[in-house]
């Protein structure tokens, strides 16, 4: 079923499709503005048309991504695309299926408020046909907030298909009262007012640490002004839709330990959701998982401090017989240079036989590289 979301954005799609004499469900367009070449398709679903960006080679095994609430791949995982090293690594080994939340694409129109909201579990049925359209099996898999517990729950009902989990901050139980309420308030704002000033403000703290936001007598970093001016872009009815699927989400925290892939874990230690995310680190297979916290961030890794993430990616892919490529192209300051791995990384059980909780540490300015 079509949904009045995307109605405008469709017709214009459709009328190329003509032109092109293709019938297919889905149409593939440049994305005017997206790094490295990505294209946008719109693929038909049950829940109407769903926007997913494709970044490389399509011969290569497929890295499906989910952001979190309000985002979409361009808020949300450009940073660490953007790190050349962190680029390189996934681009030799996956080609990037970025699935946005419906509505949450560039340029996306309204989603009718008489249209019949969404559950997580038809979120979860969205990503099956989206691999199902692009013939895809098993793919692995990064989320980031709302976008992990959506991949998580993914790989709980549809176990052949997922072959490893990077989870950003993860949630896995349902709401608390004090969220509920939290996420009610700005619920009620989106619904009345729209993304206004105290739901970006909400969301900004959602995502950023508090020296990313800045304050007082600390500027807001160019991050957060981006971050702010990309929900700018939000359609106030969409971001609605997606937070009361989210709200009322069930608690998915006793299936974890029947994961059958290997799962990483990052989180922030400034982020809101630290406490969760150690608490689903603590229902997980230990043999499979590992968790990384990040000294001095917030929420989304991915843009704060993306690099964080590339020495622990590296190792957990290797377990996989993935790698990057040579270390030819990599400058001695890298974060991929051997002098920067931490020492629980080179025991052989990071290797991918088992993963060990670590721990990464900010440098210190006055440290000699």
């Amino acid at each position: 079923m079509e949904t009045k979301a995307n109605a405008s954005a469709i017709g214009d799609l459709r009328e190329r499709e003509r032109e092109m004499g293709d019938s297919s469900d889905s149409v593939s367009v440049d994305m005017e503005g997206v790094s490295l070449g990505g294209k946008e398709h719109l693929v038909k679903t049950c829940l109407g048309y769903v926007s997913v960006a494709v970044l490389g080679d399509q011969d290569k095994p497929a890295l499906v991504t989910y952001p979190d609430l309000a985002l979409n791949h361009m808020s949300c995982f450009q940073g660490l695309l953007f790190c050349p090293e962190a680029c390189s690594l996934l681009l030799h080994n996956f080609c990037i299926y970025h699935i946005s939340p419906p509505g949450h694409e560039l340029g996306a129109s309204a989603i009718s408020l008489d249209d019949s909201v969404y559950s997580v579990d038809d979120l979860v049925d969205q990503i099956a046909e989206v691999l199902d359209f692009f013939g895809l099996g098993a793919v692995m898999c990064m989320g980031v907030t709302a976008g992990a517990y959506i991949l998580t729950q993914f790989a709980m009902k549809y176990r052949s298909r997922v072959m490893g989990l990077i989870l950003v901050s993860p949630i896995c139980k349902a709401a608390s009262w004090t969220e509920w309420l939290y996420n009610k308030v700005m619920s009620n704002l989106l619904y009345f007012y729209g993304m206004c000033g105290v739901v970006k403000e909400i969301l900004l703290k959602r995502y950023f640490s508090k020296e990313v936001r800045g304050g007082v007598h600390i500027p807001e970093s160019d991050i957060a002004q981006a971050c702010r001016r990309s929900l700018d872009e939000r359609q106030s009815s969409n971001v609605w839709r997606f937070l009361e699927a989210m709200n009322g989400r069930p608690d998915i925290s006793e299936g974890l330990r029947k994961l059958q892939c290997r799962s990483l874990i990052f989180v922030g230690d400034s982020s809101p959701f630290h406490s969760e995310a150690l608490y689903m680190t603590s229902k997980l297979d230990r043999r499979y998982s590992a968790l990384v916290e990040v000294q001095a961030c917030g929420s989304m890794v991915t843009e704060e401090q993306p690099h964080a993430m590339l020495i622990p990616i590296e190792y957990f892919l290797m377990g996989y017989g993935l790698y990057r490529p040579s270390q030819s192209s990599v400058s001695p300051r890298s974060p991929l240079s051997p002098s920067c791995i931490a020492p629980e990384l080179l025991s052989p059980e990071s290797m991918g036989l088992k993963l060990k909780p670590i721990k990464t540490r900010v440098r210190d300015p006055h440290e000699r590289s």
